[in-house]
């Protein structure tokens, strides 16, 4: 295979200004065998004027009949692609220079892996993050996966199945969004034997780990060529503004009533995120339970929900006391003694001044986000298009 074709799967809905931007950072490359295939999820905002406009054959224009779950939407872009490589961006996301060509010389030195892992730009727009008003650009160079090298290796598959096993643990080890990683269609058509290849209410979270698990060749690229964008129409607003209510009904993504009828003595009140991730791990135990007899940690999930009740009951959150009620209710005896009891007094006890503090205490003595710095990358980035024309990707070719 020479000259790859790459697909770049281009989902939206009623965000026009940003999708624009996502684009320019695509056709701006310097590398020409790629198309983008942009999913409409029922817009109103004149999505396929602007697609039209552009005049480019590459820029592949397909809508849904109505307003679907994120999922459905994910599955109906790839559905329309044919490149050889599939990269997932949000319509707030984009590519940095020489994505594509880097990443073309990359994958036929290393003899075309099921994957490709790369580096990336963590951006938030100016006004999105709680008392940031100038947004920011930091750098995820620190993750483990990248091993603190800075030339591209092969991922050895032991350590890729125990990043997978840590999530069925529920602790983040790599990061999931897929903007990290670029897939080959080879690899996307051997997962068809489970169906489709985004599932669950997070599809990110199984896709993620799902070619985690089964890539024979995992390639590992930790220069930085693509920006995740937080902008204030995505879930990453909602999730860092306290709005997950807001930010689900956002994604429209609701688990199979079956998967909720299985796990009703599993499931507790607090983040729907903890759920969502732990159906997208019972949806890849069930999976891969064939070949491999995986199942997610309920105890480890029950634990993330009940440090998550007790920190908004610290804090004092609205709605909190009727979830701590409804918590209690369905807590074992084990787990009251050992957890809940504990942080029942802690809620009582902690001054007013403290709680802020000891709420996120509670949170993160589970482990489930081990803290990693990321540096910040100096600069003035009104828009993802500044970051995409100021910064240049480390290419140790």
């Amino acid at each position: 295979m020479t000259n790859p074709k790459f697909s770049v799967l281009l989902p939206t809905h009623n965000r026009l200004d940003l999708l624009t931007r996502a684009i320019t950072t695509v056709r701006q490359q310097d590398y020409t065998n790629w198309e983008i295939i942009v999913s409409d999820n029922d817009s109103e905002d004149g999505i396929e004027d602007y697609i039209n406009s552009l005049n480019d054959s590459r820029i592949k224009y397909v809508a849904t009949d109505q307003f679907v779950p994120v999922t459905d939407n994910w599955n109906n872009a790839l559905k329309h692609s044919d490149g050889d490589y599939v990269i997932m961006l949000g319509d707030d996301d984009g590519l940095l220079n020489g994505y594509f060509s880097i990443l073309c010389k990359l994958i036929e030195k290393h003899g075309f892996p099921d994957f490709v892992y790369t580096g990336a730009l963590l951006y938030a727009y100016p006004n999105v993050i709680p008392n940031c008003e100038q947004g920011f650009l930091k750098s995820y160079k620190n993750r483990s996966i990248y091993q603190n090298q800075t030339n591209e290796f092969l991922l050895e598959s032991e350590i890729a199945r125990q990043y997978v096993l840590d999530s069925m643990n529920f602790k983040v080890e790599f990061d999931y969004n897929m903007q990290f990683s670029l897939v080959s269609k080879k690899l996307i058509n051997k997962l068809k034997v489970y169906g489709d290849f985004y599932q669950s209410p997070y599809p990110d979270y199984y896709a993620s780990n799902v070619i985690m698990w089964c890539a024979e060749r995992i390639l590992v690229v930790p220069a930085n060529l693509v920006v995740v964008g937080i902008s204030p129409k995505s879930f990453g607003f909602y999730y860092f503004n306290n709005a997950e209510e807001a930010g689900n009904k956002f994604l429209n993504n609701l688990p199979s009533e079956e998967m909720v009828e299985t796990l009703k003595k599993t499931i507790l009140p607090g983040p729907v995120m903890n759920t969502s991730w732990l159906m997208s791990m019972e949806t890849l135990a069930r999976n891969l339970s064939a070949t491999m007899s995986l199942k997610p940690n309920y105890d480890r999930y029950r634990l993330l929900q009940i440090c998550a009740v007790f920190a908004d009951l610290i804090n004092k959150k609205r709605d909190a006391e009727p979830a701590y009620l409804e918590l209690k209710s369905l807590l074992t005896e084990k787990e009251w003694r050992e957890y809940g009891e504990p942080l029942f007094l802690k809620t009582v006890e902690t001054p007013e001044v403290d709680r802020t503090a000891v709420a996120q205490k509670v949170l993160q003595s589970t482990g489930s986000h081990p803290a990693v710095a990321m540096p910040n990358i100096k600069g003035d980035f009104s828009t993802i298009l500044d970051v995409f024309q100021q910064v240049k990707p480390i290419n140790n070719l």
